[in-house]
């Protein structure tokens, strides 16, 4: 007969997780803190730290650019081709254009973006980072009088977020000239009927949501990447890797900032 287990001993290791996930979250948070401040001064956008962040926006965009604009291009013409034909079948065409802006426009690009730059580059910037940290690169840049907080994370988590801010309001465009030419044709006798739709769809509390929610997104997804290299993790045999764990945490931030936005805009 297996020995008795403790009530004590069965509850520390729920509790021993929980506190840890909690201690994850102020972590986060107390890390974008200080990232907030370090972007918000002018010293830490001069000498090799602004050259720093100059090329890490230039490392998480340009790569990304060509191929997510491409498959914009591709995957909304086959949905505003699909949205356009059913409305046309059931008798709905006059909603075929406010279905295409709330769903891929409001919806859809800001998600997409923001998993593609954290596939692309967060992610993989937070690995490098834990390993550079772990590897003692951090007391490299001190004894060289450089910040690691300003020099190697602050331009990190700024090049994701402008990655998708920009990744964003340019595959908005793509759409919105996609689905004017896939409705109305190659004509510009129905712009004004156009944007009527457009900014209907758009008004100013559904564009403030939108802008809100993007931005968001934009900080979840670069912060959570590095918030975790940053963090000592108690390694065992059945740990998710820091790559896992990271992923798993910034889908539930993009979860919760989607639902609030949902909410927002619907009900």
């Amino acid at each position: 007969m297996p020995p008795a287990t403790s009530p004590v001993l069965s509850l520390r290791h729920p509790l021993a997780a929980l506190r840890a996930w909690l201690g994850g979250w102020w972590h986060m948070a107390t890390t974008g803190a200080a990232l907030l401040v370090l972007a918000l001064s002018p010293r830490s956008y001069r000498g090799s730290t602004g050259t720093n962040v100059l090329t890490q926006i230039v490392l998480a965009t340009l790569p990304s650019l060509p191929s997510f604009m491409l498959m914009v291009a591709l995957v909304g013409t086959v949905v505003i081709r699909i949205v356009v034909i059913t409305a046309v079948q059931y008798g709905l065409s006059p909603y075929a254009l406010e279905v295409v802006v709330r769903v891929l426009v409001m919806e859809l690009i800001p998600l997409s973006a923001a998993l593609y730059v954290a596939i692309r580059y967060t992610v993989p910037g937070g690995t490098m980072l834990y390993r550079m940290r772990t590897r003692g690169g951090f007391e490299q840049l001190r004894a060289r009088g450089l910040k690691p907080l300003a020099h190697a994370v602050l331009p990190r988590v700024l090049a994701g977020s402008f990655a998708v801010l920009l990744l964003s309001a340019l595959s908005a465009v793509i759409v919105l000239v996609l689905a004017y030419l896939l409705v109305h044709g190659p004509t510009v006798a129905a712009f004004d009927s156009y944007t009527r739709t457009v900014g209907r769809v758009l008004g100013p509390v559904a564009t403030l949501i939108f802008v809100s929610k993007t931005l968001f997104f934009a900080i979840s997804v670069a912060l959570v990447p590095v918030s975790m290299a940053l963090l000592d993790l108690p390694r065992t045999p059945g740990q998710a890797s820091v790559e896992l764990q990271a992923l798993m945490r910034m889908v539930g931030m993009l979860l919760m900032v989607e639902v609030a936005s949902l909410v927002g805009n619907y009900y």
